[in-house]
């Protein structure tokens, strides 16, 4: 009878040891992988560190902030890393680190697309790693598949690596620019500072890049998926980046019964209604508001605007996301109860910059009399916190409202220099420029030249928009002034109208 707890604790281990030695034998095919490439993987998987100098558009004849950081990239391509461009925007050196080693290698950025949170580095010497794999850009992952997070985080400065299931397929704001959507893959996995430009990896592929959490939401991540990096890719073949095409639309949801009855739509029928068009934007002349949108590339519109894209539903603007300036698109749309159809060609819509994160770019302005006059962008918006009610109707309306037709910038009074010259103006600053001695103000650089014309009036009278009492400025001497207030403020050139 002793014998045989012993008898049967030999039976159990002897059991378990063929249990376990089965499941070294026949392992999944993702453990495979992992086991068999996942050294070689992480020399691929490069730590970036960045000094950055960021604009200073409060003072924009100020060299800006120097700072840093650290990311992630890996190697997809003879000396060709990808990384977020957030890692590299406004860069004024950029190392490379390999897994495993010290050295610290010299790079530079090749290509950047911040409307993408895209980019791709070049190292100056790329031998050390001339025999590293390069890893393979993949497919979308499926909804409730494992995918693993590789990079560098913050808290130490070796290599992690995370698991996280793929929650969410979604069409999301892209944190980078501030006003740029596109496709999204969301997993449940933290993505914290430093994983940012890390490869998300499905059966050793590239499934998506590692780029923004979700601070309101513990373990929530988000990656670009492989659509959005294909498209960058093919997009820098030509050996220039260009930005994302557009309809130039915005649409309205056919939600409301009382609507879809107005416009004689069942309660299943597909369509979603142009609200506004933007002139000179790809439909100008095609569509209209008002019609209803029920295709796009033969793909049924529904009510909420989206469209069925492998599988998923999806913002239908994914269909134009995957195009390139030139490109074609077919829509189909109900004008009048009668159904039509239009090819439109696709292209970029510049105008639409303005509410864009500007990044590498020196802040543009000019001095005249101690008023500083800037165009307005998302960047001196955010940096000055304007609440003037008049600009910020300006800087909401300006596709909606087609300002953008006759004002190519619109331009602030951002700052007065205290002087003799310009006293008692300072109550002008915050407001938009609407005309210099009765000329109204196009761009920037249009008034800088009517401040500085080869013969000098006696005065500058310059009109705000919404203001009914005008500014006057002194022009008399007015260049002996400006020496003045530039030598008194420390301020090298009276202006910067860019390249």
């Amino acid at each position: 009878m002793k014998l045989f707890p012993i008898l049967l604790i030999s039976i159990i281990l002897w059991i378990t040891s063929i249990g376990a030695s089965a499941q070294h034998a026949n392992p999944t095919p993702e453990k495979t992988d992992f086991l068999a490439k996942s050294s070689d993987i992480y020399r691929s998987v490069v730590r970036i560190e960045v000094a950055t100098q960021t604009p200073n558009y409060a003072s924009p004849w100020n060299s800006g902030k120097f700072s840093g950081g650290t990311g992630t990239g890996f190697l997809i391509g003879k000396n060709t890393f990808l990384t977020n461009a957030h890692v590299v925007s406004n860069a004024r050196r950029v190392l490379i680190t390999m897994h495993g080693s010290a050295r610290k290698h010299p790079a530079r950025v090749l290509h950047i697309a911040h409307d993408c949170d895209l980019a791709i580095l070049q190292v100056d010497d790329f031998s050390p790693f001339n025999e590293l794999p390069h890893l393979k850009i993949g497919t979308v992952p499926q909804l409730e598949t494992q995918v693993r997070v590789i990079g560098y985080p913050m808290g130490g400065t070796r290599i992690s690596v995370t698991r996280g299931v793929v929650s969410r397929i979604d069409f999301r704001s892209y944190a980078h620019s501030r006003a740029d959507q596109h496709l999204v893959v969301q997993i449940d996995a933290a993505i914290n500072p430093g994983n940012s430009g890390g490869p998300v990896l499905q059966n050793g592929k590239v499934v998506g890049v590692a780029f923004q959490g979700l601070t309101s939401a513990d373990n929530t991540g988000y990656m670009i998926p492989t659509p959005v990096i294909n498209r960058f890719l093919k997009d820098i073949d030509d050996g220039t980046y260009d930005e994302y095409v557009t309809l130039g639309v915005t649409r309205f949801p056919l939600f409301n019964p009382a609507m879809r009855r107005i416009y004689s739509l069942k309660e299943d029928d597909p369509g979603v209604l142009i609200a506004r068009f933007y002139k000179d934007g790809p439909v100008d002349g095609i569509l209209k508001e008002g019609d209803i949108l029920t295709k796009i590339d033969g793909k049924s519109v529904d009510s909420a605007g989206s469209v069925k894209i492998d599988g998923e539903r999806v913002n239908m603007s994914e269909i134009v996301e995957r195009k390139f300036a030139g490109d074609k698109v077919n829509l189909t749309f109900i004008r009048d109860g009668k159904e039509q159809t239009a090819e439109v060609t696709l292209k970029p819509f510049p105008a639409s910059s303005i509410y864009s994160v500007q990044y590498g770019k020196r802040p543009r302005y000019t001095i005249q009399g101690g008023l500083v006059f800037q165009p307005l962008t998302r960047n001196l918006y955010s940096a000055l916190r304007l609440n003037n009610p008049r600009v910020r109707r300006l800087f909401a309306k300006y596709l909606t409202e087609n300002i953008f037709k006759e004002r190519k910038d619109i331009v602030i009074l951002t700052k007065v220099l205290e002087d003799p010259i310009n006293a008692d103006l300072s109550d002008y600053t915050g407001n938009a420029i609407e005309s210099v001695n009765g000329v109204k103000i196009k761009d920037l650089t249009q008034l800088h030249e009517l401040l500085n014309p080869e013969t000098i009036p006696e005065f500058f009278v310059i009109r705000c928009d919404g203001v009914n009492r005008p500014l006057i400025l002194p022009a008399k001497n007015i260049q002996k002034h400006n020496t003045r207030i530039l030598q008194t403020y420390g301020i090298d050139k009276s202006s910067y109208l860019g390249k």
